[in-house]
Formats: structure tokens, sequence, C-alpha cells
């Protein structure tokens, strides 16, 4: 008996050994007969470098029947542009055979992309006093009248809502640290501290985004189908914790339908009464993973994560030794039940709700009833603690959840829309790995809804946080009517907001 453990638990550490050395050096795809190694080099330019490959060009389509686009022309019509012209000068404007005078031709034009680093001006708003000079001499009272000027979004400050902008940008968007920037304004010739920088940003964020983040979030709790994720922060200063303490930032965002609405929220645990508190009010799908904290969220039904269900079965499949013919097998078999599920979902991708609920329940259904009948049938045949028998138990576990987007043809099979969401800040966080302060936290959470929000609307981001820094303290924040013109689906928004039109 003892050596039946040991000999599991030697298995079990093998697996592991073997899933760890594939995470490090193995492909990090997920696509069954993926071959490539995807990690970041140092020297990608070196790598990624190939001169067989041609250069974009510029096609200007001037007549009105549509002509499709190759993948070599680039759309540039919507940006800015200028004209640098080379004429001869006068006196050599003269034939060199007969000496007469040269007429123009015509033209030869070259494009190029011109590139403007980022550049800092001072900006003295000065604004002028008026008085009346006939009740300067004459009268008792003298009326003085000030012109208007937009309020400054941070009094007592230099910030400007365009540096303001500029810095959330480069920090949640670039993933670039307060510390990087502290050194790149340097070399622009700027003197500000990481501190005052961390100033800006927070105040931004308590004082003006927080509004727009509420509004978000009642407008988020109004849906039907919400996805919701979480991922780890670490923040060092909290009261009465220690800095390697770990925190959570929950993640809660609309699916496919309406305009994408992407919120996340801090919090010091993974406690189930964060979600609880958080949507409060939200009645309808939740899609989720397997994780325990969502159960028992009233008026919310739960639907599973079938990328979820297939990794363990790929994970359980790369941890096998060559040997291991008849796990292999099985191991094959459940990720092709999966694969299946996943073929039938890229076959009605662009179909209507209703066409893709008549054909889950045609197709899908009688997949899900084999896949379940295989699953009873391998349970006591596998060791339970083996990554085999992990993903098994997992699909049996999560059954009903899984067989949940059956019920709705606006569900979806997997929780990837909320993987997507949070990793930017994944990403983000490997840049500037912890946050300093709790405040600091529940203020990058609110810009970090902000920017992501205003990617997925097609927005620009630092010319979007512009815009909202400058008319926010200049409107009343009471009236949600106003708030609703600069959220960031809002078809009031200007034009300078949205990102080129590659498409037209």
């Amino acid at each position: 008996m003892q050596n039946e453990e040991l000999t599991a638990k030697l298995k079990w550490y093998e697996e592991q050994f073997r899933l760890s050395k594939h995470r490090q050096f193995g492909s990090s795809s997920e696509k069954t007969d993926s071959n490539q190694l995807e990690l970041p080099l140092f020297n990608e330019a070196e790598i990624e470098k190939d001169p067989k490959v041609e250069e974009p060009t510029v096609e200007t389509i001037t007549y009105d029947r549509k002509k499709k686009r190759s993948s070599r022309q680039t759309n540039v019509e919507s940006l800015p542009s200028e004209t640098v012209e080379y004429r001869l000068p006068v006196e050599e404007q003269a034939c060199s055979c007969c000496g007469g005078a040269l007429h123009e031709m015509s033209t030869e034009t070259r494009r190029e992309l011109k590139v403007i680093p980022a550049e800092v001006k001072v900006v003295h708003h000065v604004r002028h006093v008026y008085a009346c000079r006939h009740c300067e001499r004459h009268g008792t009272e003298t009326p003085v009248v000030t012109a208007t000027m937009p309020s400054s979004v941070y009094p007592g400050s230099l910030a400007s809502p365009s540096a303001m902008a500029y810095i959330m940008q480069q920090k949640y968007v670039e993933g670039l640290p307060l510390y990087r920037q502290e050194k790149q304004f340097e070399r622009l010739g700027v003197h500000l501290s990481r501190q005052t920088l961390a100033n800006w940003v927070v105040y931004g964020a308590d004082t003006w985004l927080r509004p727009v983040y509420d509004r978000m979030k009642k407008h988020l709790l109004q849906q039907d189908i919400l996805h919701a994720d979480e991922t780890t922060l670490q923040v060092l200063k909290e009261p009465g914790r220690s800095s390697a303490s770990q925190s959570y930032l929950w993640l809660y965002r609309t699916g496919r339908d309406g305009p994408p609405n992407i919120l996340y929220d801090y919090q010091q645990t993974r406690a189930s009464k964060h979600p609880r508190r958080f949507l409060t009010g939200f009645n309808g799908y939740l899609h989720v993973d397997g994780y325990a904290g969502y159960n028992g969220l009233a008026n919310i039904q739960l639907v599973g994560c079938w990328a979820h269900a297939r990794r363990k079965f790929d994970e359980a499949l790369k941890t096998l030794p060559s040997s291991s013919s008849v796990t292999s097998v099985t191991a094959k078999e459940g990720l092709d039940f999966c694969n299946r599920l996943f073929a039938i979902e890229r076959e009605i991708k662009g179909s209507t709700p209703n066409e893709r609920f008549k054909v889950r329940q045609e197709r899908t259904q009688p997949v899900l009833e084999a896949f379940s009948v295989w699953l009873r049938a391998q349970s006591p045949k596998v060791l339970p603690k083996s990554a085999l028998g992990q993903a098994i138990k997992y699909c049996r576990n999560q059954w009903e959840r899984l067989e949940g987007f059956l019920e709705d043809g606006r569900l979806e099979i997997d929780n990837n829309r909320s993987e997507r969401s949070i990793k930017p800040f994944v990403i983000g966080r490997k840049n500037w790995l912890f946050a300093n302060t709790a405040r600091g936290a529940r203020s990058s959470a609110i810009i970090y809804s902000i920017v992501e929000t205003a990617k997925e609307n097609g927005l620009n981001p630092h010319r979007y946080l512009t815009y909202l820094l400058e008319v926010l303290p200049n409107m009343d924040l009471t009236k949600e009517s106003n708030l609703d013109l600069i959220l960031p689906w809002s078809p009031e928004l200007p034009e300078i907001c949205h990102v080129p039109n590659q498409n037209t």
C-alpha cells in the first residue's frame, strides 16, 4: 500500500516537472498541432527582420466603386499631413540646350511617415479683467468684468489635462513605470519627481475619472450577460498587512452584445463577498472559470469556461512521458471532445443568437452527452491526483456550468473575453510589479477601466483621457445625463477621440 502511494506521488511529481519544463521552454499556444516557440527575445529586431518583405504602399482611391486593399497598402488618408515642395531656383530655370525658360511639366511625389516625439511646453493662461473708465472717473462704484477661463484640472499645480493624460497613458497603456517616465521627462528638460507624477495620477483618477467609472458601473449592472475574472496584485503599504501579502484585481465586463464596458475592482482578498457586493443589482448570466468564489451569487446563473476544461486536457497530454501510450490515448480523446465543441463554435461565429441556439441544440448537445458518458467511464480508471485525473474531475464538477452556454445563443463557450481584458494589466504588472498603497491600487483600477473600455470602443486612450480631463472640471457631475455624453461608447464624443478608421 505504501509503495503504491509513493509510486503515485512520484508520477505526480514527474508530471509537474514535465509541465513546468513545457511552460518554461515550450510553445505558449494551446493549439493542438502548434510547434512554434513564442518567447520574447532581446534581439527581436534581428530575428524579425526580413529583406524580402515588401514595404507598405499608400493608395488613394479616387473613384466611387470600392476596391479591395492588399496587405501591402496602408491607409494614411485620415492622418494629418504636410507637403514639402522642391523647386528649381529661378536662376536655374533655363534650358541647358537653347537657354529658353523652363516651365513646370509635372511633379513627382514621395510619401513618408513622420514621427513627432513627445515635447513639453509651458502654456500661460492669462485671464483679462475689464473695468469701465467712465465709472472709474465719475461713478461711486466701478463694475469689474473678468473673462471666463477653464477650470484647472489640478489647482495649484503645473498639471494640464494633456500632461496628466500622457502620464496615465504611458503607465496604463504602454506599461511604463513612473520612475522611467521621470527619466524621460528629464531628457526633455523637465524635472518632475515620480512622487509628483504619482500625485497627478491619483488626483486625476479620484477627482475626475471616478464619476465616469461609477456611471459605467451602473450601465454594466443593467446588462443580463457579463464576464468575470480576477488576478493577483501586490500592494506594499496596506494597514495591518505585510508588504508580501497578495491582493486582487477583479474584472467585470460585458459580453458580445452592446458596446464594450470593462471595469476593474481592487480588493484585498479573493473572498466571495467582493463579487457579491460589486454585482449587487445584476440579474442574469455570468461567465466565469471554475473558482468557487462565484458560487451562491443571488439572481445570477454561472456559465463555465470550456477553454479552462480544454487546457487541462492539453496540459495532461503534455505531462505524459512518451512511453505512456494508453493514458496518452485517453487524454487525446478528452482533448478531441473539446476540439469538436470549439469547431462548431467557429462555424457559427457570425450567426445570429437564434441561429447559434438552434445549431447548439442540434449538434453541440449530442457531443456534450457523449462527453459526459465518457467522463463517467474514465473517472475510475485514472489516478485522481494525476493531471488527467484532475482534468476529468474538473469537467465533472463543473458540468452544470459548462452546459450553461446552451441556454442562450448570446452566451459564449468560454470566458476568454475576460481573460483578454485582464491581460493588459498582467503585462503591465511585469513592468511596475506592485502598487505602493491601497489608494493607488484603487486609482489604478479606475484608470485601467477607462483606458481598456476606450480601446475596445475604438478610441485613442490619450486623446480620450485628455478630453475627459478638459471637460470634467467644467461640468456638473451630479447630472448623469452629462456623464452619459462622454462615456467611451457615446456617439457625442468628438472625432479627435477616435482612432482613424483604417478601413475607409
